[in-house]
C-alpha cells in the first residue's frame, strides 16, 4: 500500500513488528514519538515494536532508547 491509496490527509495507524509492519488504519504518514514530525508512510524506517512507536530517523530512534533505558546516556567530557 502506498500513501496515495486511501487516506491522504490522515495519520495512519501501524501496527510495528520485527523487520516489518502492518498497517492498521490507512492513512498518509505516522507521527515520530520524538520529535512529532510526520513521516511518510512510505518513508518509515526506524520503530520500537516493543513501545509501537515510529521514529523519524536514526538520531531520534537512539535518543528513544535511551530514555527507555536500553542504551546509556553517555556525557562526552
Amino acid at each position: 500500500m502506498n500513501r496515495f491509496e486511501g487516506g491522504m490527509n490522515r495519520e495512519a495507524k501501524i501496527r510495528y513488528l520485527d523487520g516489518d509492519y502492518q498497517i492498521l488504519t490507512p492513512g498518509a504518514y505516522v507521527l515520530c514519538a520524538m520529535t512529532g514530525a510526520s513521516i511518510p508512510v512510505d518513508e518509515v524506517r526506524y520503530w520500537s515494536v516493543a513501545r509501537q512507536e515510529a521514529y523519524a530517523d536514526l538520531q531520534s530512534a537512539v535518543e528513544a532508547d535511551k530514555r527507555a533505558g536500553i542504551l546509556p546516556n553517555q556525557k562526552r567530557a
